[in-house]
């Protein structure tokens, strides 16, 4: 139940979790994961087992009783040959493996850490807590009474919107109504702010000084990026003057730390160790006292553990989870993240609630495609303890029969752009401030419009769109052919391999003169995070045209994150299927089955955009030359030169090129913050804004790659090994590391290296394009493919 890849404990264990993915000296991780809702960490599973919050703790258990010793417990069919496996994986591995667990139920949290300290897991460290998430919701609740009873005078807050957050937020906006003096310090007016008898204008952090402490011991100074835009006063700089004080915060901060380390080496490193302040223990966390605490838990583990044993559910339950994109509803306000598609279910501008086939069809629920091809569906409600919403609905593979998933973050009613006011808000169901509920569920009247990107999820035995394999085949075979075959085509009536100079058109120039950019993508190492779509809008200006023009599959994303679900239990199960096909009726039959997900899938993730074909099929049908090829391996678009006949969109086999139907910036029509100064700030002025009625797609980054040209030119140098690693948004901004730019012709250089391993593939291979952008097999660590 814990989505690491996703923000449990506040995220960021993408990076690591990816190099152990990679397969290096013939080992690589292995990933078991129980859950309910289809999350990223479940979609990045070796082996994924759905279950129900209720029966997961049921598995805690048993995994303790296995592994620790304990009560006898049995789970219902395969769910407990799946956990007994588990632990005897687990007692191979020893300090090796972690169990982690989403769980907010005490027992739970007590039991996996008794687990990983019998372990002795080296991936578990006891003295160097996340200090994140330190709230208390016994002392909110307290906050919450007095504030209705009339007892409180003053209230200032910062950071927070508790109108929208609480899960009892009309008894919030009671007490606030009863305070005399409300201060709220925010850059918005938001729920909250709204109604304060006193709003404080706070500048953004990245216009702020700061320090925090994200794991025990361990500062890291916040500076600003820019000057405060507007007349804002920081929160902290306004609490040292209503005490008296008449210095600044930043003189504050400097002066304390600087007492225990050198301020400027803090503020270059980022970070620094520092054991003289650490925040106070928090209830739950472990305490310094770290052997007393650890001797505790697992005093209390066997109790908790018969607690878990006979946990008991009697319906449907809910999950509540923050999208990796929408987060806690913070950032809603902005434009990106709006469009930015759900890795999982690839919709944008929308929350909704996600169940199983085989619960929707018990209940009458639908989705369909409308005559555009756009994604509709049915709503229902969901009820928790008197407390009812309507919701649109999403039937999703992966999610565990008898639960259902619904994000947070979405329905704000304030402090944004009507645009950006999306969606349902579901905190009124966070109950307790617990994520599982169980929940009543209704039909509701009504049809659902979905701006879903991506509307067909099944590869349907193709492959060779990505290629993978086993651990076991991986280390074993004695052909790379076995596992990443060259597609053969045909020439003069035989077959010859797709990358033979035989089988090329085209004539062929020496490509090792000068820089040749290429961009590897390791499909191991992906997670579907989402983080490149995000840099990549950010660094090539491009526009955002709302959920309307979603729907028309008009979105202009340069690089999308296609998702794929086997339509059997495995991708080489699907591959098997389509080769089994005999005979016309057998194929028309069987290829529509395979359009239909397996209800537990196995899930890929890949990323494309612009190829940069060095025999590109656009480049041969523009007719005014706005498209050509460059010495450098990039494929150029030249924006003025294009008159949007979209042939080279027609002749694309990858569909990368994204059409300017209409004039994004300045436009009233599309009023995404481009139309005013401020929300223009965000523009990179190294690339050009376009306007309608021409085409765009991946440039590789070319004006950061011209930029490290020019500089080493500018001063009189050729350009420095690994300069050009980070010149690509998409490479710069991947966390897990699956993106590496570079260029070829520089000796020794990563990517050289990259585009000649074992695992190096091309899309399309057959097609003789010969892309600059190369993937990676995918190598799962399970037997079963």
């Amino acid at each position: 139940g814990a989505d690491f890849l996703g923000d449990w404990q506040g995220g960021g264990y993408d990076s690591e979790y990816a190099k152990g993915r990679i397969p290096q000296g013939g080992k690589m991780s292995r990933h078991i994961q129980f859950e309910a809702n289809m999350t990223l960490s479940g979609a990045n599973a070796d082996k994924r087992v759905m279950m129900k919050p209720s029966q997961q703790k049921k598995a805690f258990a048993k995994l303790y009783s296995l592994l620790v010793g304990g009560p006898s417990v049995k789970l219902q069919g395969n769910l407990d040959a799946a956990v007994t496996a588990a632990a005897n994986e687990l007692k191979k591995a020893g300090s090796n493996g972690v169990v982690v667990t989403g769980l907010q139920d005490k027992d739970a949290q007590t039991v996996v850490l008794a687990i990983n300290e019998a372990l002795k897991s080296k991936a578990f460290s006891t003295d160097k807590p996340r200090m994140i998430r330190q709230g208390s919701n016994e002392q909110v609740a307290a906050l919450v009474n007095d504030m209705k009873a009339g007892k409180v005078e003053v209230l200032i807050m910062c950071g927070v919107n508790p109108s929208y957050t609480l899960p009892n937020a009309a008894d919030f906006n009671a007490g606030l109504g009863k305070t005399s003096t409300t201060v709220a310090f925010s850059m918005k007016e938001d729920e909250t702010s709204s109604q304060c008898s006193h709003i404080a204008a706070a500048p953004h952090y990245l216009e702020s000084w700061g320090d925090v402490e994200m794991n025990k011991g361990m500062i890291s100074l916040m500076q600003p990026t820019i000057n405060p835009l507007f007349d804002t006063r920081q929160f902290q700089d306004a609490l040292l003057k209503w005490t008296g004080s008449s210095v600044s915060y930043y003189d504050y901060l400097k002066n304390h730390w600087s007492q225990s380390t050198s301020w400027n080496k803090a503020l270059h490193d980022g970070v620094f160790e520092s054991n003289t302040i650490v925040a106070a223990p928090v209830e739950g966390n472990i305490a310094p006292e770290v052997e007393e605490e650890v001797t505790q838990i697992n005093n209390n583990a066997g109790q908790a553990a018969r607690n878990l044993a006979n946990a008991k559910s009697n319906g449907m339950e809910m999950i509540l989870y923050t999208k990796i994109g929408m987060g806690d509803g913070q950032q809603a306000n902005n434009p990106w993240l709006q469009e930015f598609p759900d890795p999982i279910t690839r919709a944008s501008w929308d929350n909704y609630m996600t169940i199983s086939k085989a619960d929707a069809k018990a209940k009458g629920i639908e989705n369909w495609n409308v005559a555009n091809g756009a994604l509709n569906g049915s709503y229902a409600t969901v009820e928790v303890e008197g407390v009812k919403l309507t919701v649109p609905v999403i039937i999703q593979p992966g999610q565990a029969p008898g639960t259902v998933g619904l994000s947070l973050g979405y329905g704000r009613e304030k402090g944004g752009k009507d645009e950006m006011l999306t969606g349902v808000n579901a905190y009124p169901l966070y109950k307790n401030f617990n994520n599982i509920q169980e929940v009543t569920l209704g039909n509701a009247s009504g049809e659902h419009e979905f701006a879903c990107i991506q509307l067909h999820n099944t590869l349907m035995g193709r492959g060779d769109i990505v290629k993978e394999t086993t651990l076991d085949i991986f280390n074993t075979a004695t052909d790379v052919q076995d596992w990443n075959p060259m597609p053969m085509v045909s020439k003069d009536h035989e077959m010859i391999p797709a990358d033979s100079p035989e089988a090329d058109l085209w004539d062929s120039f020496d490509r090792s003169i000068g820089h040749h950019f290429k961009l590897s993508i390791d499909l191991n190492a992906c997670t579907g995070c989402g983080a490149c779509v995000i840099a990549c809008h950010a660094e090539n200006n491009v526009p955002v045209v709302g959920k309307s023009e979603v729907r028309r599959s008009r979105d202009m994303h340069w690089l999308r994150i296609d998702r794929y679900y086997s339509s059997q239990e495995t991708f080489e199960a699907d591959n098997k299927k389509k080769d089994g096909f005999s005979g016309l009726s057998e194929s028309l039959g069987g290829f529509g089955e395979m359009e239909d997900p397996s209800a537990n899938p196995q899930v890929v993730f890949q990323p494309v955009m612009c190829q940069h074909c060095n025999h590109a099929p656009c480049e041969t049908v523009c007719p005014v030359a706005a498209t050509s090829h460059g010495r450098q391996g990039q494929n150029h678009m030249a924006y003025n030169r294009c008159v949007g006949t979209r042939y080279c969109a027609n002749n694309c086999p990858y569909k990368v090129r994204r059409f300017n139907w209409f004039l994004y910036n300045g436009n009233d029509e599309f009023d995404y913050y481009m139309n005013d100064d401020l929300g223009r700030m965000v523009l990179n002025p190294d690339v050009v804004v376009r306007s309608r009625g021409v085409m765009e797609k991946c440039s590789f980054c070319i004006q950061s790659t011209q930029a490290v040209i020019l500089k080493a030119k500018r001063e009189g140098r050729p350009v420095a090994k690994d300069e050009f690693n980070d010149a690509c948004a998409c490479s710069a901004a991947c966390g897990s590391g699956a993106m590496r730019f570079g260029d070829v012709n520089e000796e020794g250089s990563e990517i050289s290296k990259l585009v000649k391993d074992d695992r190096a593939y091309h899309l399309l291979e057959h097609v003789g394009t010969e892309p600059n952008v190369v993937y990676q097999v995918k190598v799962r660590n399970t037997k079963e493919v």
